[in-house]
């Protein structure tokens, strides 16, 4: 007989399965009651004002017109558009990485299970979601839509994603993003999960590029959120034991012996170094930056950055 697959818990150490049941778990806890929703519409675009017709609405009276014409003018706008989500997912081999530990999830994994927790969201909200897979070029593309059985489509991609890897793959950050700010309506929100690791640039480099391409999003009017997502202990602090190890680059299969403890220090210098860099870029264009450690487990990381972002809708 054929096992069923479990549902998908919020933690590190269970086996994927449900990746739409753990979406509904997630929100379930962020939304439900006294939470509000975190994410909004762009509202409407402003065409043009009007004389103020007797007994209609004030809602939309330019007050500071009135006080400099002394007259009555509404503010016409063109149309209501709702929000429209693209989700940016990295499916470059170095996703693959789970740790030591066999049981934990995999950096993919842990993308793919926040990217739908993002798609149950905008489905309460009745916005739009997209989504795409990246590696060093956008491979695959599904435009932001409202229908649930869209959204069903897109948790099902995320799912083949997660069960069927691809190999071999480099990540190329920069031209993507470039890529997207063309490629998304205007005044989209754009969520990129990846550990952002580039193995043919420098870091500085890196940093470099990252800053030129969030110039060019913010220059087409999108809101970007960056969930950089690491086995921290091993992927940062290199906390790998005082034995020999060897270590495998998953996206160009070099490999490197080494004993972790004596370049420990060094190293942790280097990595913050460089996230710190492209954390600082990002809120230069006051673009979010969510550092999401896969051992914090998806609950909490998710849930916490998203009431941080409604209470700061509040104000």
């Amino acid at each position: 007989m054929k096992k069923t697959p479990q549902p998908l818990n919020a933690t590190v150490c269970q086996p994927i399965g449900s990746l739409e049941f753990l979406a509904r778990q997630v929100v379930e806890g962020f939304l439900t009651g006294r939470h509000r929703s975190p994410f909004h519409g762009f509202s409407v675009e402003f065409a043009e004002h009007r004389h103020y017709r007797t007994g209609e609405s004030t809602r939309f009276i330019d007050w500071k017109l009135l006080a400099r014409t002394d007259k009555l003018f509404v503010k016409r706008y063109e149309e209501e558009t709702n929000l429209r989500c693209h989700l940016a997912v990295d499916s470059s081999s170095s996703m693959q990485f789970r740790g030591q530990n066999k049981e934990a999830w995999s950096k993919l994994e842990f993308a793919a299970a926040a990217a739908a927790s993002i798609t149950e969201i905008m489905r309460r909200q009745r916005d739009a979601s997209g989504l795409s897979f990246f590696d060093s070029h956008v491979s695959s593309y599904a435009p932001a839509k409202v229908s649930q059985s869209h959204q069903h489509n897109l948790i099902r991609q995320l799912e083949d994603k997660i069960f069927q890897p691809s190999l071999n793959l480099k990540t190329s950050l920069c031209p993507v993003l470039h890529e997207m700010a063309e490629r998304l309506p205007s005044r989209s929100l754009l969520m990129v999960f990846s550990d952002f690791l580039e193995p043919d640039l420098e870091l500085n480099e890196q940093i470099r590029h990252f800053d030129q391409a969030l110039g060019h999003l913010k220059f087409k009017g999108h809101e970007v959120v960056f969930f950089r997502i690491l086995h921290e202990s091993e992927e940062v602090n290199l906390n790998l034991g005082s034995q020999p190890v060897q270590l495998v680059d998953l996206e160009t299969g070099q490999k490197i012996k080494t004993q972790a403890d004596l370049i420990q220090g060094e190293f942790k210098n280097a990595v913050h170094g460089f996230y710190q860099g492209m954390e600082l870029t990002a809120r230069k264009y006051k673009m979010d930056w969510v550092n999401a450690s896969v051992e914090q487990g998806l609950q909490l990381v998710l849930s916490t950055y998203l009431r941080k972002r409604a209470q700061l809708a509040r104000y």
